[in-house]
Order: C-alpha cells, then structure tokens, then sequence
C-alpha cells in the first residue's frame, strides 16, 4: 500500500502528459514537497497529500517518512499517474507513530474517512448483522445486532445477511429456547406468548423455567456459538440417550430436538471444511483493470456466508497492491478473526498481519494455502469472485447500452453519467416527503439516494410547492458544496415524475438559481394513465413518445419505479412513526415508566389529558409537581 492507485482520470489530468509533467509543469508539486522535507522526520508515520481545495489526494504511511516522501521529488522516475498526483499537491500534513504496524492502522483509518482520490478505495463498506446475547438483565435474550457494540453482551458473527443471522437465530431459540422479546414485554407478560407455545421460548418471563435452568441455556449457547459445537452436540446425544434410557422419552424427545435444529445450522451452510473453526477467506480475481473480492465468514465450525465487493482503483494497479489495500480497510473497523485465507499474497503480508494482531489484541495469521481443504475453500472463492465480476462488467455493458440510447432519444451531447429522478409522496397532504434516486453507468447507486421532508408552509397537497422546495433544497446545497462541480454530485440529466405543470416548476426553480445547464425531462403519463404510453416532455421541444417495445422506455420506467418505490417507503417510515406517536411524549418530565403508568392507570392518553390534578397526584410514582406540570401541559389555555 506505498504506491498510490487512483480512480479513472478527469479531463483536467489528461491536459498532462507524461513530457508536461517532465517538463515541469509538475514543479509547483514538487516544491511543496521539499519544503515539506525540510523538517520531515526520519520516523514513522503517515502523510497526506492536499490540493489548491485543502481536498486530500492522497493517503500514504511509510517506515521512514523523509526517505519515502523524498522519492516524490524524483519526478522523471514516477509513473504518470504518481506525477499527476504531485502536480497537484500544494502542501503536505504527517502523523508520526511509534511503529511502522501503527502507521499501516491510521493510514487504513484516514483513507476509509477521507476517501482520497488517489488511494484503492474499499466500496459499500456497510455494517455486518451478528447475534448479540445481551448481559443488561437477569434473563439474557438473543437478537440479531447491527452496528456499533455500545450494547452489554456476547456478540457472534459477523454475518453475511441479515436472512442469515435470522435463520441462525430461529434455530438456537428451538435449542436453547432463549427469549428474543424486549425488556419492557418481558415485564408485562402475564401469561406465556406464542413463541412459547410453538417451543422456541423456555416462558422466563411467567417463570416457566427457573434462573439457574435458564442461565444454563444461555451459557451451552455461547458455548455453541464460541465454536464448542461438537462437544455441544456430543452431550445433548449423551443427554437424549441418558434419557431414552430412563424411560424418560418427552425429555429425550426435547433433546432429538434440540439435535435437530443445531444440526440444520451448520448443515444448511453451502461449504465447510473439517477443523476450520473461524476464519475469513477472501480472493480476488481480476479481469479488465476491474476487481471483484469475495469474503466468505466461517464462524463456529459454519459457513455464515459471503459477500463480493468491488474497490475502486486504478487499471494499472496490481493484485498484490488491491488485496493488501483492501484487507487493511476491511477489518480496520470490525474485528478480524484468527486466520485469515488469501488467493495471493500481498504487499507487506508481515506487517499487514502485525497491524491486525495490534488491532484485535491476539495473533492473527494471513495464509496463502497452496493444497487441500483449505486451497478448495479459497478456490471456491475464486470461482464466485470471477462470476460476480462477470455479471457486473455484463450489466455494466447493458446499462451503458441504455445510456447511450437515453442520450440518442433526447438528443443529448454525450450519455449521462448520473441521472437523478424526483418524487414526491403523502396522503391527502399529511406526511409529506420528496424522494430522489440516482442511476449512473453501474446501476443504481443507492448510496445516492436522498429523502426531503417538506419543511415549508405548504398547502396539504399542493404537489407543485413540494417539488418546488425539494428541488431548491437540492440544488442551493449542490450549490453550496460543491460549485466547481468536480465531486460527481451534479446531474447531467433529471428525470421529474409528472407532466409539463411538475417540469414548470423545476425549470423555475433552476431559473432562479442561475443554473443553466442542467437537463430537465417530465416523465408523464399517457391520457389513460397506462405504462406504455408515457409521453417525455422537454423544454423548448415537442414531446417524444417511445414504442412501447422500446428498450429506452422500459428504462424510463424502471427509474420512474424506483423513485416512486423510494418516495413511497420514505413516506410510509414517516407515517409509522407518527402513528406510534403519543400526546404525552410532548409532556416535559414524562419519561418511558411514567408514560407507562399514566397509561396504565387512565386507559388511554385523552383520559390523562383529560384527568384532573387530584386525579393525576393519585397515579403511583407522580408527584404533586409532576402531576402540576402534566396538567399544565393540557390545560394551558384554562
């Protein structure tokens, strides 16, 4: 990871060539990296390159910063790509750390939140699911826990998918019958719930089963879930025969049971290996100067599933650099497990494992395995890496396909590299969102996508006025973050959702802005509503009306769909969040065991609304002031 590697070039790095930047054009670069030199230390640490902007290019560590950095100056000895970066640079920042592992850290650290042009970027980076056992109460539960671990508990995983830590979940409750439901039910329960008549809760909350039997549950489970489950499964076997033989069938037969589901986890997995406890394998293929790598988690004796990505980089750059790149960003926020399976070897294997051992607190090894069980596991890998990337670089074809055809039908000067489409969604005027989607050469890009709720005075329905404020809050900002327009945050084109009344108004909204070279197209529908008949408005020209055979048009209509989709679930979020809304979260003082009493105690929340302040004072655990301040909150205007 000491060579940079940037993503495809703007026009702006064309305009150099490779003589330019040995002609000196590249000397400006050059020399803020020798001022910088002269008091750069000889230790290690980390450096960043910044441009005219203060954005930063480039994330680098080295074992010694003033002997790599210095390399910079050299400009006749660096590739093009390497010379555009230092023709850039206008200054220089370093870190300093103890160790060469501790610099290979916060470099991982800065470039997942910088996200330097220059540097191989790991892409949709999100959260794994895991199954948490909680230790906040007397009665543990499981649940399945995305996100940072501010909670008290065991955490396993992680998973590939939530479906997979569901499935995992629904089996260990028939193993273990361990509660899932929340504190506040579990409080409340007066009688056992359905999940304890279908056997997959053991019913602590009615004290169906004592606290030493339950925490016993709880512990066999971690056990399972640790990587203890053959010897798990070996005792319940012990158990259900102890019991056959006993006479006892109803508990041997709970026991066959509990074999079951336990054996369903692991045996519904696609690949496992013998004596491979815990373990990530990723591999790489790459094809086309485009990568994909795909992880595969073995947690437990069990495959928890795979996921593929695909980390931005230069064509140029190489696998042993991409791979390196992408295992320090993977785990530089999640934890690594003890060994971790390569397809190839890659940049600073030595010190990349240093790092993770620093990290994680315990040792953990990278391994390239040449034969066996585990080559057929990292194999296996290779071979869904290789047909993720196919399908990929195919849809990218057929999506490129369609942006060229868009382009030709509305006689555009080039294909659109982002298409934004808009939205809007409410209910007789209530719970009035804005929706944007985004679209660009590999798909949908959903990280894009964006939800307005409609803060302005604004007649319930006035459907106009919503796209009016969604449109002006969309582009002031655009406006505002980025006016040169070099972060690919602007549209070439906007599709609107309506006829020439929704194209009037964004066309205004940009007029007054003083944007002008923004395409603007209405998608509306055909004088029967019907999909097939759309007829796409555009200013200054007649409206085009597509076959309905036609590729383009089912291409409209997806975005169209899936803004409408996009809006639509915004606004239902809203509304169901509304709904679960009550007068009293409003009242000053109330928190969750007094709202609860309230209840409790009136029926309902007109009834506390309506009570009077004896009424109120008589409530367990309001007070004569709390009771003052919820009248006061009702009757204000007495």
């Amino acid at each position: 990871m000491t060579s940079p590697a940037p993503s495809s070039s703007s026009p702006r790095d064309i305009e150099l060539s490779l003589d330019d930047l040995h002609d000196g054009k590249a000397g400006r670069g050059v020399a803020a990296i020798q001022h910088a030199l002269k008091t750069m230390p000889g230790s290690p640490g980390v450096y960043r390159m910044i441009d005219e902007k203060e954005r930063v290019l480039y994330v680098g560590k080295a074992k010694n910063l003033k002997k790599r950095v210095t390399s910079y100056t050299h400009i006749a000895r660096l590739a093009l790509r390497i010379a555009r970066m230092v023709a850039q640079t206008v200054r220089m920042e370093i870190i300093t750390t103890h160790t060469e592992a501790e610099a290979l850290l916060l470099e991982s650290n800065l470039i997942k939140k910088l996200k330097p042009r220059y540097n191989i970027l790991l892409r949709d980076d999100k959260s794994f699911p895991y199954i948490l056992i909680t230790e906040d109460h007397g009665y543990p539960r499981i649940v399945k826990h995305r996100g940072a671990r501010a909670k008290d508990g065991s955490c396993f995983g992680p998973f590939a998918s939530a479906w997979a830590v569901n499935n995992t979940i629904n089996h260990l409750q028939r193993a273990f019958l361990l509660r899932s439901c929340t504190d506040s039910v579990f409080a409340n329960r007066s009688r056992p719930c359905l999940l304890y008549q279908i056997k997959r809760c053991s019913g602590p909350c009615v004290d169906r089963i004592s606290k030493p039997e339950y925490d016993g549950l709880v512990d066999i489970c971690r056990d399972f879930l640790s990587g203890r489950s053959k010897v798990i499964l070996k005792q319940l076997e012990a158990s259900m025969l102890a019991a056959s033989e006993n006479m006892e069938f109803e508990k041997a037969a709970m026991y066959r049971d509990r074999i079951r589901a336990l054996s369903q986890i692991q045996s519904h997995q696609d690949i496992n290996l013998e004596g491979l406890e815990e373990a990530d394998v990723i591999a790489l293929h790459h094809e086309g100067g485009q990568s994909c790598v795909q992880v595969f988690f073995f947690r437990s004796g069990s495959n928890y599933g795979n996921r593929s990505y695909f980390p931005r980089h230069e064509q140029s750059a190489e696998i042993p650099e991409i791979l390196s790149a992408f295992v320090g960003q993977f785990y530089a926020n999640k934890p690594a497990p003890r060994q971790v399976l390569l397809s190839h070897e890659i940049e600073g294997q030595k010190l990349v494992e240093e790092a993770l051992c620093i990290n994680n607190g315990y040792k953990v090894e990278l391994h390239v395995p040449k034969r066996g069980g585990k080559r057929n596991l990292v194999d296996h890998a290779l071979t869904n890496a290789r047909e993720a990337l196919g399908r990929r670089m195919a849809e990218s074809a057929s999506q490129r396909k369609l942006l060229d055809g868009l382009a030709d039908k509305l006689d555009l000067d080039s294909p659109p590299e982002r298409i934004e489409v808009y939205d809007n969604s409410h209910i007789q005027g209530t719970n009035m969102v804005g929706g944007m989607i985004v679209a660009g050469p590999e798909g949908f890009m959903k990280n894009a996508y964006r939800k307005f709720n409609i803060k302005g005075d604004i007649a319930p329905g006035d459907d106009f006025a919503m796209m009016r404020e969604v449109l002006t809050r969309r582009f002031a900002r655009a406006q505002k973050e980025d006016p040169d327009r070099e972060n690919g945050t602007w549209p070439d084109l906007c599709l609107i959702d309506g006829g020439l009344g929704q194209l009037g108004v964004a066309r205004q909204v940009l007029e007054d802005l003083g944007i002008e070279d923004v395409m603007l197209v209405g998608v509306a529908k055909g004088v029967d509503r019907n999909a097939g008949k759309e007829v796409l408005h555009i200013p200054g020209k007649a409206p085009v009306r597509l076959d309905q055979k036609d590729p383009i048009l089912y291409f409209i209509q997806r975005l169209r769909d899936e803004a409408h989709r996009w809006a639509i679930g915004t606004h239902r979020a809203k509304r169901s969040k509304q709904i679960g809304k009550s007068v009293l979260d409003d009242v000053p003082g109330i928190g969750g065991a007094r709202k609860k009493a309230l209840l409790h105690h009136f029926g309902s929340a007109r009834g506390v609304a309506d009570a009077g302040l004896a009424d109120l004072e008589a409530v367990d655990g309001i007070s004569a002031a709390i009771a003052r301040k919820i009248y006061g909150h009702f009757h204000s205007d007495d």
